[in-house]
């Protein structure tokens, strides 16, 4: 029950008791009221009564007084005391206006009926006397008839007196009684507006408001102070107090949502800060090592208990080959084809497991049947429509299904970060080969061979590694393009490119400079080996045979000068040094390999 309805209650209650209180003291003040009127009317009649009898007995004396003694005192005092009788009398007449009834009235007219007898008698006996019959009147007074006349007065006074003592009696009980009882009731009455009110005080007042109201002020002090460990207490009572305790608990309640909100923006702001800083740090990478490595340090700070792989596109071999894992993954094979993950197949993200059924990919391999249980995340690294690589994630299996939403978005914004620098650094890797590579022939140029040439020369300088430079002319190269036209030309410029390439392989590099001279660096090669490699180079050239628009071109030969580091000297004179053997190679013949001059003045031909 609400407490305005409890409080109107007892309210309506209070003043219902009071009024009846009201109404009851009055009625108890009635009851004395009566009780009074009823003790004054007897004393009224008591009056009368006692006024008639009294009279009675003074006329018979004044009377008797004359007869016996002829004083006319008596017979004037007898006069008066008859006027006073009939005041009396006539006084009497009016006593049922003050409330006496017919049988008192009629034992009252008795009394007075003897009384006026007695007049009479009384009357005759001074007439009597008057006369001077002494005889008669004495007779008349003193006579036994007078006497009874006089006690039967006295007796009809004395039963009037009777029936009023026994009414007036009665009525004064009834009244006492009655004012007794409305007392009684108006103190009960009395007692029960003080009990309610009590009651109100305690159970209303205490109980119903004062605790509750305590209890949500402690309460609410301390969600004030962003306390919300704070529980407002649980109230039974559908009332105004359990409203604010509903609305302190709804305050609470949004007060933990707002915290949890915050909680949730200032971690997705760390993150999104996370974010920017890999974004920033893959925009730094200058080749794919730089981005494994960012992506290895980086992954597990953003999605901490989701272990992973990234996967690289070799576009030689057409393989997805893994670059990176971090958190211990236990599934995925370290190298795949594109067509094996349903992600690269589809270019979206794949889940096996989730919301909806969807079928896990091949290159979970002998892993598939754990996939019942486990699921996994595949992410394509797209760019322009290519997939370039993949985004592998096994989800933990006791997280929440917001807590994977949330990560899946970072997941999505990491997967694409890492796609649009893997697409830069793969467009700048392309960009620096057309720059620094030859188009005709598919091997290194003149810029490129130079940064070579600094970098292993520096390395040679301060390791003491040995180094050698082969420079290559290819023989009468000119007649080529003049007799079989600049086609030709070129089909040899790239014959004698391929044998170069295909020499070295991991041993040396190669590189055109222009023209049809070419240059090779063989980084750790002695003076020795670099020659026995010239000369395998020389006969596979040697042992091409060309053919253009059905012509056969003939024999193609090539001139070879060879320098070493140290045995020609500093390695930065490496090039020069090379260049001359060259040009003696050339004077001398063609056709053949010429080791540079020693420092001794000796030269070395083969």
């Amino acid at each position: 029950m609400r407490l305005s309805t409890i409080t109107n209650w007892a309210y309506g209650a209070t003043v219902a008791l009071t009024l009846f209180s009201g109404v009851t003291m009055l009625m108890a003040s009635s009851a004395e009221e009566r009780e009074r009127a009823a003790v004054a009317q007897r004393a009224t009649f008591d009056r009368a009564t006692a006024t008639l009898e009294e009279d009675v007995y003074r006329l018979t004396e004044q009377a008797r007084g004359f007869v016996i003694t002829g004083d006319p005192s008596h017979l004037i005092a007898y006069r008066r005391e008859k006027e006073a009788l009939r005041s009396v009398e006539q006084r009497i007449t009016h006593l049922r206006d003050v409330g006496a009834d017919d049988a008192e009235l009629t034992a009252l007219r008795q009394a007075m009926h003897w009384a006026d007898a007695l007049t009479e008698e009384q009357d005759a006996a001074i007439r009597a006397a008057e006369a001077n019959d002494d005889r008669t009147a004495r007779t008349i007074l003193f006579g036994d008839e007078y006497g009874r006349e006089l006690d039967r007065v006295a007796a009809q006074v004395g039963k009037f007196q009777y029936m009023l003592d026994q009414r007036t009696d009665h009525a004064v009980v009834r009244a006492t009684d009655t004012a007794r009882q409305w007392r009684t009731m108006s103190e009960i009455m009395l007692g029960m507006t003080a009990l309610l009110f009590l009651c109100v005080l305690y159970f209303v007042l205490k109980r119903r408001i004062l605790r509750p109201v305590v209890r949500l002020s402690d309460v609410v002090t301390r969600l004030a102070a962003q306390d919300y460990d704070a529980i407002p207490p649980e109230s039974a009572h559908v009332d105004e107090i359990g409203d604010m305790a509903q609305a302190v608990r709804i305050f609470r309640e949004n007060g933990l949502e707002r915290q949890r909100l915050e909680k949730e923006r200032d971690a997705d702001r760390m993150m999104r800060d996370l974010i920017s800083r890999l974004t920033q740090r893959l925009q730094g990478c200058d080749n794919v090592s730089d981005l494994v490595d960012v992506v290895r340090r980086f992954a597990p700070e953003i999605a901490p208990d989701f272990p992973g792989r990234l996967y690289i596109h070799d576009n030689r071999r057409n393989a997805m080959t893994q670059a990176c894992d971090w958190l211990a993954p236990a599934y995925s094979r370290g190298e795949f084809p594109p067509s094996a993950c349903w992600a690269l197949r589809r270019g979206q993200t794949h889940r096996p497991i989730g919301e909806m059924v969807d079928i896990p990919c091949e290159h979970l391999g002998e892993h598939l049947g754990v996939m019942e249980s486990l699921s996994s995340i595949c992410i394509p690294l797209a760019a322009q429509g290519e997939s370039i690589g993949m985004l592998y994630y096994e989800e933990p299996t006791d997280s929440s299904a917001d807590h994977l939403e949330r990560t899946g978005q970072y997941l999505d914004m990491l997967a694409e970060n890492i796609g649009l620098a893997l697409a830069n650094l793969r467009l700048r890797d392309a960009l620096r080969d057309m720059a620094m590579a030859d188009a005709l022939t598919g091997l290194p140029n003149r810029r490129q061979f130079d940064a070579m040439l600094q970098t292993l020369v520096q390395d040679a300088d301060r390791h003491g590694a040995p180094l050698a430079c082969l420079m290559v002319d290819i023989d009468h190269f000119k007649r080529f393009n003049d007799s079989y036209g600049h086609d030709a030309g070129d089909a040899v410029l790239r014959a004698v490119g391929n044998v170069l390439g295909d020499s070295l392989r991991e041993h040396g590099h190669a590189f055109r400079l222009g023209g049809e001279e070419f240059v090779i660096l063989m980084p750790g090669f002695t003076l020795d080996q670099a020659l026995g490699r010239a000369m395998q180079i020389q006969r596979r050239i040697q042992d091409l045979r060309l053919g253009h628009n059905g012509k056969e071109l003939g024999p193609i030969t090539a001139s070879f000068g060879l320098s070493a580091f140290p045995d020609h000297g500093r390695p930065d004179r490496l090039l020069q040094t090379a260049d001359a053997a060259l040009l003696r190679a050339k004077t001398e013949g063609r056709d053949r390999i010429l080791v540079a001059t020693v420092r001794d003045g000796a030269s070395v031909a083969a």
